[in-house]
């Protein structure tokens, strides 16, 4: 029931898709991964991620960090377990009215709200402790930036997938690396008119989780 419901949620976002909103799409040894951005919640955001997207920055890069009913985050290393340093960190956009839902993206920071560079997280589980609550390192918020409207069954085949401890990391790192191949952004589809079909008959006519430490950190 509950993949059936998310299918259907995600067919719903798919629909809603329109111009303005760029469309990504990540290539993984796992399957395709098909994220709509708003760049009218969070501009900054948006640029920051496609510029790494147009460089190819993510391009042989691994999901490093994988939490069953929490997150799936990568971004920033190699399969080898390298990491690759993104450039100037950007201001956080936690703010923007967008709150860390099933299937959305979002940024990875350290502590400081504005330590955001290259690592993003796709949420598994609405995860309200990551919406911005009060102007607090630590209760900041994550900024969301986009969703999935293709693939989610992806990111959930990635969730299940054994982890161990790897490269810096004690533990969460995938014991098979997920790589990243290719993130290319979509080109914009133009809407063609509604096809008029004749009739042939009648018709009839506030949350009690509590704000904690932020859990998707770099």
């Amino acid at each position: 029931m509950k993949l059936l419901l998310t299918a259907l949620f995600l067919s719903v976002v798919a629909s809603l898709a329109h111009a303005g909103h760029p469309m990504v799409e990540m290539q993984t040894n796992q399957g395709n991964i098909v994220v709509e951005l708003y760049p009218d919640k969070a501009p900054k955001t948006v640029e920051n991620f496609l510029h790494y997207v147009k460089n190819g920055f993510y391009e042989g890069t691994v999901f490093h960090r994988v939490v069953k009913n929490f997150m799936v985050q990568g971004g920033a290393f190699d399969k080898a377990m390298n990491w690759r340093k993104g450039e100037d960190p950007i201001q956080c956009e936690a703010k923007n009215g967008l709150t860390n839902e099933v299937g959305t993206i979002a940024m990875a920071r350290a502590r400081d709200p504005n330590s955001a560079t290259s690592q993003f997280f796709f949420n598994l589980e609405s995860n309200k402790h990551l919406n911005h609550h009060r102007d607090h390192p630590d209760y900041y918020g994550h900024a969301v930036f986009g969703r999935i409207v293709k693939g989610m069954d992806v990111v959930q085949k990635i969730a299940d997938i054994q982890t161990s401890a790897g490269g810096p990391f004690a533990s969460d790192v995938p014991v098979e690396p997920i790589v990243i191949e290719k993130v290319a952004i979509l080109p914009e589809e133009i809407e063609s008119p509604p096809t008029q079909v004749k009739s042939k008959g009648k018709t009839n006519g506030k949350t009690k989780n509590q704000p904690r430490r932020h859990l998707a950190g770099t």
